[in-house]
């Protein structure tokens, strides 16, 4: 059965009768959706201060090259700041890109689809796979960084970093984040799916580069 099929059958007597539901239904619906826009704020917040390590992360960068290759010396802890930022703009970022619709698509039939449709779609698969995989990354990551933090792991070169422990913990809060966002995810694409509200992400890809 088609997406559109399926729009059909669900759209004009289903909506009719919520738009005649009790005013908790609709305040129910309503806080939903002030969660999701909550949680778009906190992730868009976040992602606007980690783009900033791009640019740190690039001023490193040339000053690692400068100091090698022009005066001869070097900085171990300099070096590694660039991978801890690295780390820090892919992993806590991916929340961000998320909530712009920035992540990769297998686009087959997916822009054939009708917007109502697409949010469906995007939805049943943050259901399905967004949030399952990011809760077995919590679940097998965590031991992985207790062990780390118990021994309050530091690099294994003289002059590096003594936060590695920190750096792993990184493995726990991205997932967090996407669950999160997963979850703000699902509720716009319900909400604008059913016509309640909400947004489709889809709409915002127009203007990723």
């Amino acid at each position: 059965m088609s997406f559109v099929r399926i729009e059909r059958i669900i759209s004009s007597p289903f909506i009719k009768k919520i738009r005649k539901l009790p005013v908790t239904y609709r305040t129910f619906t309503r806080t939903l959706d002030q969660l999701s826009r909550g949680i778009d704020c906190f992730t868009e917040w976040t992602g606007q201060i980690i783009a900033w390590l791009t640019l740190a992360m690039m001023v490193a960068t040339c000053t690692v090259v400068v100091m090698r290759y022009f005066l001869e010396t070097g900085s171990i802890a300099l070096q590694e700041s660039v991978t801890y930022m690295h780390a820090l703009v892919f992993l806590l970022g991916a929340a961000y890109t998320l909530k712009r619709g920035g992540h990769v698509r297998v686009d087959i039939l997916y822009q054939k689809l009708t917007p109502r449709s697409q949010a469906l779609v995007d939805a049943i698969g943050a259901l399905l796979f967004l949030i399952p995989v990011s809760l077995l990354i919590l679940i097998f990551s965590w031991d992985y960084v207790l062990n780390s933090w118990a021994v309050s792991e530091v690099s294994k070169e003289t002059q590096g970093l003594p936060w590695v422990y920190l750096l792993k913990t990184l493995l726990l809060i991205m997932p967090v984040t996407m669950l999160l966002q997963g979850v703000a995810e699902i509720i716009k694409n319900l909400l604008f799916f059913f016509r309640l509200g909400g947004e489709h992400t889809g709409e915002q890809q127009e203007g990723m580069v």
